[in-house]
């Protein structure tokens, strides 16, 4: 089967920062219409249902993230594998991995489905959701829980087209899928009044249309990536491999979520008002993350198939490249976020106050997300070399461990706004630092081995 079909490009030997646009502007354009359909739900909501609804709808993020991230994490252990194997160019083995990771799409759908049904109400008490939203809050997370067959089906899905260097395709089904979900929003909260129900409904059912559209994609492939429905089963070695890289990639963004539960717990102290306007600011942040997702991934496929193809010098190259395309896009998007950012609050609420309280985030996180974006670009790079539980410990000691720390210690003493969201940007930076430190004597290790 030919590798280098018109939607593939050469990883390993084409020209390196050409590629990697070509590569990461579809991924941004995806990225982009997947934050698109979380602000239109955000906005629809909060223009339309009121204040409780925003801050209803809001307070799930780190919950759904939370139960989420463990799955999505093996959607990413999938995309190294099957691109090392495509780096290698061991077509029997790509064809397993696939077969295996849509098993796991499946099996990992039915079991987000058990936990979000069951654990979303537990949760929102634990971090106590102010009781002017946690019914709607519930409401919203039993409805979205209900479509994680069709979301892992995408993730994965996607995961094995941008291994090989497709990213358009599912950028388009993106789009379809999104298109759908706006008009739905708009149709059942403006007209049916449907409120939070609403905007969950509408985006099960675009997580429906993208899951099947990258299904018939990969149904119809002419290489090794085509999905055979009477294959799908699990490969055992390839099952492990996947697991052992993918969990480590899970648990670190579990983890990101559970300090960010302990950040929403202290913040639904301040009320509604407060955590209304921290759910607008934080999902105008998901703008920034689109060139910092787009060139995370680009590094971690990239690296991945140079490691099966024995590129090390390549591998280097592709940290400093993207760690400066990373700090230069990201520091500017947030830039411009933040100096017009009362405009774009304003098209989530029509409350002042709560535009105030937002503009705290964006002073004290959006700008400095640029951090968090480069902090991604070691990670990635040790998870395509193989080191997958690496960047999860580092995490673990700089990203929760300071976050729980910092809460329990400085903010308990300054219990501000303005310190509280303080921890975001402390918590990059020495993560930062260690993720560096870190990759520096793991590829000098790779290189002695391979």
């Amino acid at each position: 089967m030919g590798y280098m079909e018109n939607r593939n490009m050469d990883m390993v030997h084409g020209p390196l920062i050409k590629n990697i646009f070509v590569f990461s502007i579809p991924v941004m354009l995806a990225n982009l219409l997947q934050i698109a359909l979380n602000a239109a739900d955000t906005i629809v909501v909060g223009k339309f249902s009121g204040q409780e609804a925003l801050a209803a709808v809001g307070a799930t993020g780190p919950i759904v993230n939370l139960l989420v991230s463990l799955f999505l994490g093996l959607s990413i252990g999938a995309n190294i594998v099957i691109a090392r194997q495509i780096g290698s160019r061991r077509d029997n083995e790509i064809s397993a991995s696939v077969h295996t990771s849509y098993f796991m799409a499946l099996a990992g759908g039915i079991l987000l489905t058990i936990l979000g049904l069951f654990l979303s109400p537990l949760l929102l008490q634990a971090m106590g959701t102010p009781a002017d939203i946690i019914d709607l809050s519930a409401l919203y997370m039993k409805i979205y829980f209900s479509g994680a067959i069709p979301l892992l089906i995408y993730d994965f899905g996607a995961a094995i087209l941008r291994s090989k260097g497709d990213t358009l395709r599912p950028t388009i089904y993106l789009a379809v899928s999104g298109g759908v979900n706006v008009v739905l929003n708009l149709v059942s909260v403006i007209i049916f009044k449907m409120g939070v129900s609403g905007v969950a409904i509408a985006t099960v059912i675009s997580e429906i249309i993208s899951a099947v559209m990258v299904t018939k994609a990969l149904l119809q492939e002419n290489d090794a990536t085509k999905l055979y429905p009477s294959k799908i089963r699990p490969t055992g070695y390839l099952f492990r491999e996947i697991l052992r890289i993918g969990i480590p990639a899970g648990l670190q963004s579990m983890m990101w979520s559970i300090s960010n539960i302990a950040i929403q717990s202290s913040l639904n102290t301040f009320g509604s008002t407060t955590v209304a306007g921290n759910s607008a600011a934080a999902n105008i942040e998901g703008f920034v993350y689109i060139g910092m997702g787009a060139f995370s991934q680009a590094c971690i496929t990239f690296t991945s198939q140079c490691a099966g193809a024995g590129e090390k010098g390549r591998i280097r190259r592709l940290l400093l490249v993207i760690s400066g395309l990373m700090v230069v896009i990201s520091f500017s998007i947030g830039a411009l976020a933040t100096v017009f950012g009362r405009f774009f609050l304003s098209l989530y609420t029509n409350d002042a106050s709560v535009i105030d309280m937002g503009m705290v985030r964006m002073r004290y996180v959006c700008f400095w997300l640029w951090i968090n974006g480069l902090l991604d670009v070691p990670s990635s790079s040790l998870r395509g070399m193989g080191y997958s539980t690496t960047p999860t410990v580092a995490m673990l000691l700089g990203i929760v461990g300071v976050r729980l720390l910092y809460i329990s210690v400085i903010w308990r003493a300054m219990p501000t706004l303005e310190v509280l969201y303080f921890c975001f940007p402390l918590s990059w930076v020495i993560t930062t630092f260690i993720l560096f430190l870190l990759w520096v004597v793991f590829y000098r290790h790779y290189c002695a081995e391979n």
